[in-house]
């Protein structure tokens, strides 16, 4: 019966959370409503996914507006009507200079179109339109020449607020919106003080004159069905790379046995050969192998460039993403294990961050949107905090500067404070996590089989690409899942530095710095790594990193790792850390270790230091010494 429901993804109008929003229809007897938030399907997914939770059926749709002036309502009967909502939204989301029409300016197949009466609808409705009644219109209806025509009138009750707290509080954000004082709101920048959920029975009592009203009403919800499936959300990421999932197997296994020339010398062992096998099993198993070869696709074109970068995250427990250059770590020679990569009870793709130079990451990011069809970047909800509300709602109640430094230092008693100042502080609580605008997020990029659109409709930041109305944690929950494409300030100083090397030593052949086994042969990067002159190598330059280099004397890439996680405050304040460095330094002392943890941490010589390192965390230090 509610054919317009806002969320607080009504920016900075609705103020009610979507959760809350499915509550307040259960207490009150509802069991369809119309999810329509002003020009934002943010809150889309996240209601249709609770609504069973509730025992009711959401209905998605855009409530168009202006500013504050409602134009017409767009609700979806399906799934497609969903992505031509989101089709038509983006379109004046991606150009702001665009202005919504008084009626929709093109077909808008699979939707129902609903415009508010008190507009003034002066052409004829297609079947698909109707005009939507509020309960103030209905003394006009009587002597208005839509009466003749009840066939073509709905029940439109907004939902914008929970009660007269909501109500203020939608006053205050749209103050907020407007740059202006409270007492200089203009009223059609306001909603109705009305726009609260009645019950059920209440609202049909409302329109008991009108029966026709509420018959078309149910009878227009009963037609809106639109599915996702979040129980069972296998990978909506593109399905191929290549035309078919046969052939893109075949360039993976293809791609991975050419890559053991570059990555291995001579004398290949047979467990590299066992580790591959399985892995490409797993994948193919999993149906991740398009979510490898994409990142390949990606990386391919970055060294096409000269572009440096660095894969990193749990990926390095994988062979394959070795031998594909998406890392750089041998997961056989450090014995990492694929299953903390993947495993077949994982149900998500694994997770790939792809580091490049600050100066390279807008064009590997322009590259992907090129050749990926269903491409966009992931948003994030950049929301009210404590602080800045105190000063936005400060601005708005007109408090003087050092009134508002002192709220925002804390400095002060709340019974000490005069009116205005205790308000300030008492809705700037309530709003803190409110959504604010969206932004975007550091790196997550959505490479899709189905149009964007199917899921939310996308607006464009000045970084000029098509972001995406909904988070990474709602992206998930239908089964998209990131590419993270990050930048790292030091991959710009290190082709810097190359690049002077280059030009210094022209005679030399040109520098690969993902040679990793040639690094840990230099004799002169072993020598740097003993005398601790790390200076300007990330991770291991701190002063206290240094010194425990110089005591360790370390000059392998095993060491480093061992280095990393025992200067860690766990394993140091437990004496693990002064146990490891005499064990590592003096041999004979590796006798100490009980038999039992020196068989099975032969590599810290019986000493648990990733185990501390984990103990310290959830604040269960242990002295060993």
């Amino acid at each position: 019966m509610y054919l317009n429901c806002h969320t607080y993804y009504s920016l900075r109008y609705g103020t009610i959370k979507p959760e809350q929003l499915l509550a307040i229809a259960s207490e009150n007897g509802v069991q369809t409503l119309a999810l329509t938030d002003i020009n934002s399907t943010s809150a889309c997914l996240d209601v249709l996914r609770l609504s069973k939770k509730y025992k009711i059926k959401s209905v998605l749709g855009v409530d168009f507006r202006n500013g504050a002036q409602q134009q017409f309502i767009l609700i979806a009967k399906n799934n497609q009507g969903f992505q031509n909502i989101n089709d038509y939204l983006s379109k004046f989301l991606h150009n702001n200079d665009l202005k919504i029409p008084k009626r929709p300016d093109e077909d808008l197949n699979d939707c129902f179109v609903i415009y508010p009466y008190q507009n003034g609808i002066d052409f004829q409705l297609k079947p698909n339109e109707f005009l939507g009644i509020t309960p103030q219109d209905l003394n006009r209806l009587k002597f208005s020449k839509w009466n003749q025509f009840k066939h073509k009138l709905v029940v439109l009750k907004t939902v914008s607020f929970q009660n007269k707290k909501g109500f203020n509080t939608h006053r205050l954000l749209r103050a907020i919106d407007n740059n202006t004082l409270l007492s200089k709101l203009p009223k059609s920048e306001e909603g109705n003080e009305c726009d609260m959920m009645l019950p059920y029975n209440e609202l049909c009592e409302t329109y008991s004159e009108f029966p026709k009203l509420i018959n078309n009403t149910k009878q227009l919800l009963e037609k809106c069905t639109t599915n996702f499936d979040f129980e069972n959300a296998e990978p909506k990421n593109q399905k191929c790379l290549t035309e078919n999932e046969t052939l893109d197997y075949k360039l993976l296994k293809q791609l991975t046995y050419d890559g053991i020339n570059y990555r291995y010398e001579t004398n290949v062992e047979q467990k590299v050969y066992d580790r591959i096998e399985k892995e490409l099993t797993i994948i193919k198993q999993k149906g991740f192998v398009s979510y490898f070869l994409i990142n390949w696709k990606i990386l391919e074109y970055a060294r096409s460039k000269d572009y440096y970068y660095v894969g990193r995250g749990s990926g390095a427990n994988s062979i394959i993403a070795y031998l594909l250059r998406i890392t750089d770590v041998d997961p056989i020679e450090l014995d990492l294990y694929f299953e903390r990569f993947i495993n077949l009870f994982r149900q998500n793709p694994p997770d790939f961050d792809l580091d490049f130079s600050w100066k390279d990451r807008d064009d590997i990011t322009n590259y992907i949107f090129k050749t990926f069809k269903h491409t966009a970047l992931i948003a994030v909800y950049n929301t009210f905090k404590f602080k800045a509300s105190v000063r936005e709602l400060g601005k708005v109640f007109g408090l003087p500067k050092s009134e508002m430094d002192k709220l925002t230092r804390g400095k002060y008693h709340i019974n000490q404070l005069d009116n205005l100042s205790q308000l300030v502080i008492k809705y700037s609580t309530y709003i803190e996590g409110f959504p604010n605008y969206l932004g975007i997020h550091a790196g997550g990029i959505l490479i899709s089989e189905e149009p964007i659109h199917t899921y939310c409709s996308t607006f464009m930041p000045p970084k000029g690409f098509a972001t995406t109305q909904f988070d990474m944690i709602v992206a998930e929950d239908i089964g998209l899942y990131k590419f993270d494409i990050l930048s790292q300030r030091g991959l710009g100083k290190i082709k810097e530095a190359v690049e002077i090397i280059d030009e210094n030593y022209k005679n030399q052949p040109p520098i690969d710095i993902h040679d990793i086994k040639g690094f840990k042969k230099d004799e002169r990067i072993k020598d740097l790594l003993r005398h601790a002159k790390a200076i300007g190598c990330f991770y291991v330059e701190s002063p206290a990193m240094r010194m425990l280099l110089k005591k360790l004397q370390v000059d392998n890439y095993l060491g480093l790792v061992a280095a990393s996680s025992i200067i860690r405050p766990g394993v140091a304040k437990s004496g693990m850390m002064r146990q490891y460095i005499l064990r590592y330094r003096y041999p004979e002392k590796r006798k100490e270790a009980h038999p039992v943890l020196q068989q099975i941490m032969p590599e810290t010589y019986g000493i648990m230091e990733y185990y501390a390192r984990y103990l310290w965390r959830y604040g269960v230090p242990r002295r060993c010494d």
